[in-house]
């Protein structure tokens, strides 16, 4: 019985920390928002010198995003992958 009052206590103290968390965060697309004035403030006025890379797209899309590009090249040649293994198999 104990066991299950602290499963309770926790799962009741994950979610309100979650609650919590959710209630900071600021409103989506307000112009007030550090992701939508911040952040590209200083992809655009910093790469260059930060990067090293003569182009300000490359810089945010090699440096900056690299772990996303990662993942959107990873999702792409899987799915490549997988199409050329059901046309090789008919």
């Amino acid at each position: 019985m104990m066991r299950k009052i602290l499963i309770v206590l926790l799962l009741l103290l994950i979610g309100l920390a979650l609650i919590v968390t959710v209630l900071e965060m600021p409103t989506f697309g307000e112009a007030g928002n550090p992701t939508n004035n911040e952040v590209p403030e200083r992809y655009l006025e910093r790469s260059i010198e930060e990067t090293g890379a003569l182009n300000v797209i490359a810089s945010i899309i090699i440096d900056y995003r690299a772990f996303d590009t990662l993942g959107e090249a990873t999702v792409l040649f899987v799915a490549i992958a997988a199409a050329f293994a059901t046309l090789k198999a008919n």
